[in-house]
């Protein structure tokens, strides 16, 4: 499947003008992210703005946009007024110098974008990535788009060009800055370093060798889980235990059944059984002989 074209630009150098097309190098991958419920339901909860001050909602459209200037001072500014400060997007990679590729620290890069020739531009897309290949050098520009002006870097790759995009000076802290205290390293114990690393040492980096486990393994759990939500099993309600002092069973139990077997449970304190009533004899006279 062919890559899908973010942009358009054209980089200029000189009197040379090369249309170029610029595309995604990475492959987005969601991060697994969590959301805030309520415990009590279930529900997701919705984020609102409270005012620091008088502690009242504020609704999105009575915000403004401010700078602070000083531990809590602004200077407000309309939507108008920031996208007069935005920098104007051109369109234009305008390629100041040419320098060894060695020469920029990797610490500098951030992001990467592929690029190819656009409309009309074939000839003069290859011509620059040749001559880059046989200088060994690359590209140095600028770039404003967004509302911004980004310093970018490109060199050739493969048979198109990359452009990378770089930190400012000022963006990028220095590792001085790092509290790492001075050791004295013996020789026996460097050259048994050098040893395990040798030991571990690859031709060349392959990355398709390498993969998120952590991200596989939480995906897989958290299908599991759900599954089992979802299941008719996990649904089912258990079967109800009928009582045994339940109405209906009340009525197949006669009144002596059910105080024999208050007895037997306390025989103490269950009172003894009425006496069974005497059978009435039969007073008739007997019958005459004959």
């Amino acid at each position: 499947m062919p890559a899908h074209s973010i942009g358009s630009a054209t980089i200029s150098f000189g009197l040379v003008s090369v249309p170029i097309k610029m595309f995604s190098a990475g492959e987005s991958s969601a991060a697994i992210s969590f959301n805030w419920l309520h415990k009590k339901d279930g529900a997701r909860l919705k984020q609102q703005y409270v005012c620091s001050k008088d502690g009242e909602k504020v609704e999105k459209e009575d915000m403004i946009k401010g700078y602070e200037f000083a531990k809590g001072r602004y200077v407000q500014f309309t939507p108008d007024e920031l996208k007069a400060l935005e920098e104007k997007g051109t369109g234009s990679i305008n390629i100041t110098e040419f320098v060894d590729a060695d020469t920029v620290d990797r610490m500098y890069m951030d992001k990467v974008y592929f690029m190819g020739p656009d409309k009309g531009g074939d000839r003069a897309f290859t011509l620059l990535g040749e001559a880059l290949k046989k200088t060994r050098k690359v590209a140095i520009g600028q770039w404003a788009a967004r509302g911004k002006q980004y310093l970018v870097m490109i060199r050739p790759l493969s048979r198109g060009l990359a452009m990378e995009q770089l930190r400012y000076a000022n963006e990028v802290r220095s590792i001085d800055e790092v509290p790492i205290p001075k050791v004295d390293v013996k020789k026996a114990e460097l050259d048994m370093a050098v040893q395990l690393v040798e030991q571990a040492a690859s031709e060349q980096f392959e990355p398709q060798k390498y993969d998120d486990t952590v991200k596989g393994v939480s995906r897989i759990r958290f299908s599991a889980r759900w599954t089992a939500r979802r299941s008719p099993k996990s649904r089912r309600k258990p079967p109800r235990r009928r009582s045994s002092t339940s109405w209906r069973h009340s009525r197949r139990v006669s009144p002596r059944a059910r105080a024999r077997r208050a007895a037997s449970a306390n025989p103490r304190s269950a009172p003894s059984a009425p006496p069974k009533p005497s059978q009435p004899r039969d007073e008739r006279p007997p019958a005459p002989r004959r």
